[in-house]
């Protein structure tokens, strides 16, 4: 598949509404406030890249024709096949009810960002395009920076 810049975003987007789902979640399961607070505080970055995500495709909205409706199907395809359920699987999920202890919060989180951090690195392996290289690009950059901040917050907890 050919990606547009409009498939990069959508994927992206995916990518962070998963993040914000589990984050806001496990926020909600943990006792350590640094680790509430670290959750709390990753949720409102994956927000924030949604609506940025969000805008960007507004933006582009008037360039794409009526005809490239056939490609959003494309897109919505391969993140059904490639994407979603990767970073975060679901029977994983139900983990996130049941954390024995903070610190399995912890390495789940790192967990998904670290499969994130791979897909992405997949995706722009693939990608020639400089206009979707730079969205995943972008995404990855965020993406370590979150894995960066969990692994420090565990080397303290």
């Amino acid at each position: 598949m050919s990606l547009q810049c409009i498939d990069a975003i959508e994927i992206s987007l995916s990518i962070e509404q998963e993040g914000l789902a589990f984050y806001e979640k496990a926020a909600r399961n943990v006792l350590d406030s640094k680790v509430k607070l670290m959750f709390l505080r990753l949720a409102e970055e994956e927000k924030t890249h949604i609506q940025i995500l969000k805008n960007k495709a507004h933006f582009l909205q008037p360039a794409i024709s009526p005809g490239k409706s056939r490609n959003k199907r494309s897109a919505i395809s391969f993140i059904n096949e490639n994407i979603k359920e990767k970073i975060f699987p679901p029977f994983e999920l139900k983990v996130v009810n049941k954390f024995q202890n903070d610190n399995q919060a912890l390495d789940y989180g790192i967990k998904a960002e670290k499969r994130s951090i791979k897909i992405l690195a997949q995706l722009l392996e693939n990608e020639k395009k400089l206009d979707v290289r730079a969205i995943f690009l972008h995404l990855m950059v965020d993406e370590k920076k979150h894995l960066v901040l969990l692994e420090d917050l565990k080397k303290v907890i």
